[in-house]
């Protein structure tokens, strides 16, 4: 494992960690213990950094990972969650109000079992673009109640994620220097999509560090394919559907591939997180980094989704 700064936050967090959105049963159902021993799999392996957010699982995700954390020392791991997306009785809830984002950290806080986040995220931002205020709202009202919040000494750090990078970059634009700390940007820089790499000199202009998340496209490159519910177009699923079959047909899972694919570009993409509640899964998907990408299959499987690279879908 090797390890980078986010931005110029001071943590040196591993290339590759782990994202606890799995622990909410969030692509399926998921068994308990499982889940706990994933995660003290991962750290045991290297990684130190944590992503989960009280929307995964309806705050299943932030208490399982609680359990988890209860026998792992807090000085091993740094910790991110977020606020502003929840939800409730199978519905999502989207609430960015200075006030509920501060109950909401010190509520995670609670479920996690500890007393400090290392890093704490605006959830999906592009959904306050669709309510009242807009994006200006993250600007004025929920980023500013984070603030109070990390000077407070609550939070170590402050970031935004989104699917949509120019959505991260507005609000970075129209924000006080220092406010953003770091991005969290997911399905832009893998095998099938390169966004990403359009808005890192920006990022880095800003001393914001970028977190990459999903290398496997929300299983769009996988070995079994996109989940029934996955939002991307019909024409990039069977273009990825094709390419994993090639990657089958020379003997390397697309999976690994993606994997090695996606954390090429460190220390410019701080780090990449997967999400596994398996503990097998963890150590192959660590294992994978062993060995850098091959890069003339990847030339043949960006050759193969061809006109759909870069196909763009809406957040759900």
């Amino acid at each position: 494992m090797f390890y980078n700064e986010i931005g110029k936050t001071g943590m040196k967090v591993s290339a590759l960690s782990f994202g606890a959105s799995s622990l909410g049963g969030v692509f399926h159902g998921v068994s308990e213990a499982d889940a706990i021993r994933a995660v003290h799999e991962a750290i045991d392996l290297g990684m130190n950094f944590i992503d989960v957010s009280p929307y995964y699982g309806h705050l299943k995700a932030e208490t399982v990972l609680g359990k988890a954390l209860r026998e792992i020392p807090r000085d091993r791991y740094y910790l991110s969650t977020k606020v502003g997306r929840y939800g409730r009785d199978g519905k999502n809830i989207w609430d960015y109000s200075a006030e509920r984002v501060t109950d909401s950290v010190y509520e995670s806080m609670e479920r996690l079992g500890i007393d400090y986040i290392d890093l704490i995220n605006v959830h999906d931002i592009e959904f306050q673009g669709d309510l009242p205020g807009g994006l200006q709202k993250v600007v004025d009202e929920t980023l500013p109640a984070l603030v109070r919040l990390r000077e407070k000494g609550a939070v170590g750090h402050v970031g935004i994620t989104d699917l949509q990078p120019e959505n991260l970059r507005w609000v970075i634009e129209h924000s006080p220097e220092g406010t953003v700390e770091s991005v969290l940007c997911f399905c832009h820089y893998c095998l099938c999509d390169t966004l990403l790499l359009d808005y890192l000199d920006f990022f880095e202009a800003h001393n914001v560090g970028v977190i990459n998340a999903s290398p496997l496209s929300m299983g769009l490159l996988s070995s079994r394919g996109a989940p029934d519910w996955h939002p991307a177009p019909l024409e990039l699923r069977q273009a990825c559907a094709r390419a994993a079959e090639y990657c089958k047909g020379h003997g390397y899972p697309i999976e690994q591939l993606a994997m090695q694919f996606a954390t090429g570009l460190s220390p410019r993409i701080a780090t990449t997180l997967f999400s596994s509640a398996n503990p097998e899964n963890v150590r192959k998907n660590i294992a994978y980094l062993d060995t850098p990408a091959d890069s003339q299959l990847v030339a043949e499987v960006q050759a193969i989704i061809g006109d759909q690279m870069g196909a763009r879908w809406k957040n759900s």
